[in-house]
């Protein structure tokens, strides 16, 4: 008797036409076969048509000649712009003029007693470690000045950031208003808000604590208002029960339960803030910034080191400390928590004090340890044992060469050589497959008004950058981010590397890099890279380790290998995780091929700081206007993604 053996079943037509990214995909070839035979018989060259462009440098011109006759006459900048500039001034200089006042010892102890009441001794003693390291490595001055105008910045933004995060989280009407601004904001490079601010304020400490300030609020406001929607809405209805009145519902009820929310935005604008005090040396912030600065014009990668390393301790103290602050919010006080805060102030004051009396306000000379002369033989000597001639594996030189001819020169050629409304096209499918037809629309419309601007060609040079650094990016962070997941050992040895990493200033990884590499873009690329590479390391190791501990005992109970479990069931549950990844990786790397502008980068950012040095308007805006179009694009057509696997999850 013969055996009969079940075919599989068939995927037939109508099965198959369900598929919503199918129908999608049919809709686009239909209405591409119909569209493109006429867009081709009528721009068949393929380049941006001149006629859809808009020459905006002329109004721009204007308006940065009206501001400059005008900026010494008119009453709005001698009453309204004049005042703000005069009180930040003031306010920085008092808060600079008080830490010198108490001394390297006293700054030191305040920072560790205050690390000391809300962290413990472990992170108190890691805070006056690392103070005492901005001394001897020289930089206590610059220090302060970074300090004194981070804390008038931070505040600030603090200010600005909790007000528009109250009206957006209390009105939907504020957070649709709100949200399209906010997102130009985070995506607007950092150079493009100072050639404006320095038309109004001139070059110095106002127009740099304001750039930081536009920079540095939209995470506070993002999070205020996240906060204050994401409140309980049981403990509200109760408190309303009561007979509050709404400011009382506020003050009582949303403001207490958005706190972790609230310090988590602060967080997250004292890294924003240290992060921009290096872009903001080049309009005359001073202090650590400028040393930095002075060492990327000079190639000096011992002297930025010096002044890199103190940022970065501030960054990670101050993370730590608001961090620990966070995690023990709504926890039960401490017995005589009040006494503990006035013994740290009587330890503080006896400090200050012995100091003054001892005449040691300024850090000894004699205590400095010089690391510039050290580091930078050892660079030397990699620049002469690894930048060429290296057998069998090549240079470093020769790397970054083979990697532009072989990937950044065919890509740019590529996306330019395409007709513009195949490029629209394209990105027209890859947004409405992963999203709606609004974030197609949207990104399509950003994609087109790169061209209207007049910069089709370097947008694309940009494009191209930046697709290259965030598929390696991609491909070491997903692959670093599974071992970290999958071994606690790894995860805690890379803990501190990526916190070095993450805080460290953008403008810092260019240095070292064009010492090994040489200018050009591939050095903008590499640079990108390492900036853009700990938050998908920590995104992917986080997202893969919250998978449900269930799922994962029970595909182990099947029999399911370890490379199956991954797989089969981490990856696709940890999706979310990893496509917030891609969509942050994207952002990161956009923001260093900008600042790559200024090694050879190219494309718009070479535009935007061409216009800052010039002082052209209209060249560094159209160049900041299209990166924000670019950046736009690049985020809608991730971040839908992102929202329709967190609706299936």
């Amino acid at each position: 008797m013969a055996t009969i053996t079940a075919s599989p079943p068939r995927v037939g037509l109508p099965a198959l036409l369900k598929s919503p990214a199918v129908r999608k995909l049919l809709l686009l070839a239909l209405a591409a076969a119909i569209l493109v035979p006429l867009a081709n018989a009528r721009w068949a060259s393929g380049s941006w048509p001149t006629a859809l462009t808009v020459d905006f440098s002329e109004p721009l011109a204007k308006a940065s000649d009206w501001i400059i006759d005008n900026r010494d006459s008119h009453p709005l900048f001698l009453y309204f712009f004049g005042h703000v500039s005069n009180v930040v001034v003031i306010a920085v200089r008092a808060v600079y003029l008080g830490l010198l006042a108490v001394g390297w010892a006293g700054v030191t102890a305040l920072g560790a007693l205050v690390a000391w009441r809300v962290a413990g001794v472990r992170l108190a003693l890691g805070t006056g470690v690392a103070f005492l390291a901005c001394g001897l490595l020289g930089m206590w001055v610059p220090t302060m000045q970074t300090l004194a105008l981070m804390v008038v910045a931070v505040l600030a933004s603090v200010l600005v950031g909790a007000v528009l995060g109250l009206a957006a989280g209390l009105s939907d009407r504020m957070d649709r208003v709100l949200r399209p601004v906010l997102d130009t904001m985070q995506v607007l490079p950092a150079f493009a808000y100072l050639l404006p601010v320095v038309l109004v304020f001139g070059i110095g400490v106002p127009a740099a604590v304001l750039a930081t300030v536009i920079y540095a609020a939209p995470p506070m406001a993002r999070l205020t208002s996240l906060g204050l929607r994401g409140a309980d809405k049981e403990v509200l209805e109760a408190v309303e029960s009561l007979g509050s009145t709404a400011r009382q519902r506020l003050l009582t009820a949303r403001i207490p339960l958005a706190r972790k929310e609230l310090l988590l935005g602060l967080n997250q604008t004292i890294m924003m803030a240290l992060s921009m005090a290096v872009i903001a040396a080049v309009i005359g912030a001073g202090g650590l910034g400028d040393r930095v600065y002075q060492a990327l014009a000079s190639v000096d990668v011992g002297a930025a080191l010096a002044a890199g390393i103190p940022i970065v301790l501030l960054a990670v103290v101050l993370d730590r400390v608001t961090g620990a602050a966070g995690e023990r919010l709504g926890a039960e006080p401490e017995p005589r928590q009040g006494l503990g805060w006035l013994y740290a102030l009587v330890a503080f004051a006896a400090v200050a004090v012995a100091g003054r009396l001892v005449g040691r306000l300024d850090w000894p000379e004699s205590w400095v340890v010089g690391i510039a002369e050290p580091v930078n033989r050892a660079v030397d000597w990699m620049t002469a044992h690894l930048y060429s001639g290296v057998p069998v594996i090549g240079g470093t030189a020769d790397w970054a060469g083979h990697f532009t001819t072989w990937v950044l020169d065919p890509m740019r050629d590529g996306l330019q050589g395409l007709p513009w409304w195949s490029v629209l096209l394209i990105v027209a499918a890859l947004a409405w497959v992963i999203g709606t037809w609004r974030t197609a629309l949207t990104a399509v419309l950003a994609m087109a008004a790169i061209g209207v601007l007049g910069v089709w060609k370097p947008s694309l040079d940009t494009l191209s950058q930046v697709l290259a650094a965030v598929a390696v990016t991609l491909v070491l962070g997903f692959a670093t981010g599974i071992a970290a997941a999958r071994s606690d050992r790894l995860e805690r040895l890379l803990r501190p590397v990526l916190d070095v990493f993450q805080t460290m200033p953008q403008f810092v990884y260019l240095i070292p890099v064009v010492a090994l590499f040489g200018v050009g873009r591939a050095p903008a690329v590499a640079a990108a890279i390492v900036y853009a590479l700990p938050a998908v390391v920590r995104i992917t190791t986080q997202g893969l380790r919250q998978v449900d501990p269930a799922a994962l005992e029970s595909s182990s109970s099947l029999g399911a290998t370890s490379w199956q479990q991954l797989r089969q069931v981490q990856l696709p549950l940890a999706r979310p995780a990893l496509l917030l990844a891609v969509n942050q990786g994207l952002v990161l790397v956009l923001a260093v091929v900008v600042i790559g502008g200024l090694v050879g980068g190219g494309a718009l950012g070479y535009d935007v700081v061409f216009g800052l040095a010039q002082g052209d308007l209209a060249t560094g805006l159209v160049a900041g206007g299209a990166i924000v179009c670019l950046g736009l694009m690049l985020d809608r057509v991730t971040q839908p993604t992102e929202r329709r696997a967190k609706k299936g999850a």
